[in-house]
């Protein structure tokens, strides 16, 4: 959906928050929601920003810091491995995107979300396929939600040493497998996957 922020910002909507998550797929640490209004995107700081996997991590940690600087109000949000095994994934995805957009400084007017509509706000939010490819304010959220989640996997990797955590960042992998074949499970796993429950 091209040229969905300019024809919100036409109609006179300024404050538009876009909301990302990272994490929905690895089977250990947290899920990991942002939420972003940024200042003008027409800014020419923000011309390298796009959907966070289309980037190195070299440069997404680059941006990292040019969206936190772009942005009128920011907010990330973990929900934790247990959250997510007591509620459910997608419950923890749609729960930590009403936190990120409560927990914003600026009372955005609308909301644009990637792929899943926000239930349970009185903002009027839309669910944008491909928002993250389509939507400046949602590549933004992208970014710095995977930036801050990748970040925590690096930590973990020195208080869980033997999983490479840093290098696969909880992704179930082949090398990932092995160490939890060897090493066991840790609190970081998610129990409610089917890979980590088989070894439980």
């Amino acid at each position: 959906m091209p040229g969905i922020e300019s024809s919100l910002r036409a109609s006179g909507i300024t404050h538009i928050a876009g909301v990302d998550e990272a994490g929905r797929g690895p089977c250990a640490g947290p899920l990991v929601i942002a939420a972003v209004i940024l200042k003008d995107s027409d800014s020419p700081a923000l011309a390298r920003v796009r959907d966070s996997k289309a980037l190195t991590e070299k440069l997404r940690e680059e941006l990292f810091d040019v969206v936190v600087q772009q942005s009128l109000s920011y907010s990330i949000i973990e929900i934790s491995p247990e959250e997510i095994d007591r509620i459910g994934l997608h419950k923890s995805n749609l729960e930590g995107m009403r936190r990120a957009i409560n927990s914003l400084d600026v009372l955005p007017e609308y909301v644009l979300t990637d792929g899943y509509a926000i239930e349970g706000i009185a903002i009027p939010n839309l669910a944008v396929w491909k928002g993250d490819q389509v939507a400046l304010s949602i590549s933004a959220a992208s970014i710095l939600a995977k930036v801050y989640r990748d970040r925590i996997m690096r930590e973990m990797d020195i208080k869980y040493p033997g999983y490479g955590f840093a290098k696969h960042k909880g992704y179930v992998t082949a090398a990932h497998n092995a160490s939890l074949a060897n090493i066991g499970v840790t609190a970081l796993h998610r129990r409610s996957f089917a890979n980590i429950a088989e070894l439980l």
